[in-house]
């Protein structure tokens, strides 16, 4: 089985210098925002159209909005405002998951070189890893995922 490079970021608690320098660092050539909403105002660098530009100027990077590989609005709703915990949003984010079939909709090697977007400053309870840990065991493990 091949292995593809893949690695994912938040932009929350960082400064834009530190978070295209991560990106470049990376040597990803496409950006996902796995976000559901991209345009926020509380974003700054981050809303979608600054964010393609900055990542295309900045980084030489392909940046697309992905919001199938997002929870919807009340998975978010639940976890965010109504101070849910994360092992419910986790489930309820995997059966998403599994009911959209995104291991059929997206391939392996699409993830080659790329970085998933998202909002949370680190992976550990954010759904970018989620659809890491996810896809990897539907695909026997073959992202070779780094949380910058």
């Amino acid at each position: 089985m091949d292995s593809f490079k893949i690695s994912t970021i938040g932009f929350t608690k960082t400064s834009a210098f530190s978070f295209f320098d991560r990106i470049k660092q990376s040597g990803a050539k496409k950006v996902f925002d796995v976000r559901l909403h991209n345009t926020s105002q509380l974003a700054g660098f981050a809303k979608a159209d600054d964010l393609s530009f900055f990542l295309k100027e900045i980084c030489h990077v392909e940046y697309t909005h992905e919001p199938l590989l997002a929870p919807t609005d009340d998975i978010l709703k639940a976890y965010k405002r109504d101070k849910g915990d994360w092992p419910t949003y986790e489930g309820r984010f995997l059966r998403l998951m599994a009911d959209r079939k995104i291991e059929s909709r997206f391939s392996p090697g699409m993830f080659q070189d790329s970085c998933l977007l998202c909002s949370e400053a680190t992976p550990h309870h954010c759904h970018r890893k989620l659809v890491c840990e996810y896809l990897n065991s539907k695909w026997d493990g073959s992202l070779h995922v780094t949380h910058l």
